[in-house]
C-alpha cells in the first residue's frame, strides 16, 4: 500500500519543516518612500527577499542585475522578488532609477538594520546587511541562502529557490 500524498515513483527526500519568518510585523520603506509591511510581500504568494550590503556596490549591483535580467522566471513561478539593504531611501531610489530594477528595493535604514538584525544577518562592524536570501511562503521560510562577504551570489543559486516550491 502506498503512502498517501506521494507518487509511488517519488524518491525525493521529505521537505524540511518550515520555520516562521522572524519579523512578521516589520514595516520598511521602498525606494519611493512608501511604507510596506513585509507581510504584504508574501500576502499574494511566495516572495524571495534578497538582502544586500550596499547600493551601487559592485557585487550587489551584479546580483540584482542578474535577478532583474531573469525576473520572468520568478514571475512565471509566482514569486515576488524584493531586495533589502540598510541604505536610506534616497540611495535606493537613485540605484533603482539608474539600474531599472523591476522589483522593490526596501530600506532597513531606520531603525538601522532592524530587519537584518532580526534575521541574524547584520554586520555590526560595517553597519550593513549581510548577504542573505530567503524564500518566504505563507509567512514561513522555505529556503535560505547565505553568501560570503565580498562575493556575489549567483543567479543559479537564487533559481534553486524556485525548486523549493515543489
Amino acid at each position: 500500500m502506498r503512502e498517501l500524498g506521494r507518487h509511488p515513483d517519488d524518491d525525493a527526500e521529505e521537505r524540511p519543516a518550515l520555520r516562521p519568518f522572524p519579523v512578521p510585523d516589520a514595516v520598511v520603506a521602498d525606494q519611493h518612500g512608501d511604507r510596506l509591511p513585509l507581510q504584504e510581500l508574501w500576502g499574494q504568494g511566495p516572495a524571495l527577499l534578497v538582502l544586500v550590503p550596499a547600493a551601487f556596490s559592485t557585487h550587489c549591483t551584479a546580483e540584482l542585475g542578474a535577478l532583474a535580467f531573469d525576473v520572468d522566471r520568478f514571475d512565471d513561478a509566482g514569486v515576488q522578488l524584493a531586495a533589502l539593504s540598510c541604505d536610506p531611501v534616497p540611495a535606493l531610489r537613485a540605484w533603482g532609477e539608474d539600474r531599472g530594477y523591476p522589483f522593490p528595493l526596501l530600506s532597513d535604514f531606520w531603525p538601522h538594520g532592524h530587519v537584518a538584525r532580526s534575521l541574524d544577518a547584520f554586520d555590526e562592524d560595517l553597519g550593513t546587511a549581510q548577504r542573505l536570501s530567503l524564500l518566504v511562503v505563507d509567512g514561513a521560510v522555505r529556503w535560505e541562502l547565505r553568501g560570503e562577504h565580498g562575493r556575489a551570489r549567483s543567479l543559479r543559486a537564487h533559481l534553486e529557490a524556485l525548486q523549493a516550491l515543489g
